[in-house]
């Protein structure tokens, strides 16, 4: 059960976990079923959980004044999901985040992180990923200010194939912050 969470922490720092390193995240991560549009968090709540997706798909999502989700974020497998604002400051959390397919996750409480970066591996992977996550932001947002939505469609399916064929088109407009219509007009001409 932990062998992807121990291929992606190894992957990500370049350290082999040993093992009781290994038993020590074991015995942290505990394992959580969702069911699909089963909620791992609501807005107005505090994370209380990050979670690493072993398999199935979960949605980050806002709903604003005017009732459209806007989706920030859409997760499969080895991928984490939390409201990290949220998890870290202990505030209550702007976002829903739904599983969209039944899914299988392991997953740890704040009071935990600071044990498990007391790992090396742990820490250099955290790291990476805040780092990654950076680059995927500033990403996004240069092609929301530069790209139309057909460019930052193509772009997404070329960095996200996987992620495309799990997701309904009105969820990847939202992400696109395009209507579903928009994206389906634009589309048209590539679709054979």
């Amino acid at each position: 059960m932990y062998d992807p969470l121990f291929n992606y922490i190894e992957r990500y720092s370049d350290v082999e976990l040993l093992t009781c390193e290994k038993e020590r995240v074991a015995s942290i991560m505990k394992p959580k079923k969702l069911r699909r549009r089963q909620l791992f968090l609501e807005e107005g709540k505090i994370c209380a959980y990050t979670g690493f997706i072993l398999k199935g798909a979960a949605r980050q999502f806002t709903i604003p004044e005017n009732g459209t989700e806007c989706i920030n974020q859409l997760c499969i497998e080895n991928w984490w999901i939390t409201d990290r604002d949220s998890f870290i400051n202990r505030i209550p959390s702007i976002y829903y985040i739904e599983a969209w397919e039944d899914t299988d996750l392991l997953v740890f409480q704040r009071q935990d992180l600071e044990v498990l970066l007391k790992i090396p591996a742990i820490q250099r992977m955290f790291w990476k990923m805040s780092e990654n996550n950076q680059i995927a932001s500033q990403k996004r947002l240069d092609a929301a200010i530069s790209l139309n939505a057909l460019q930052r469609y193509e772009r997404f399916l070329r960095c996200y194939p996987e992620i495309a064929q799990r997701f309904p088109l009105h969820h990847i407009a939202s992400y696109l912050g395009v209507s579903k219509e928009t994206l389906s007009r634009v589309r048209k001409p590539r679709v054979k």
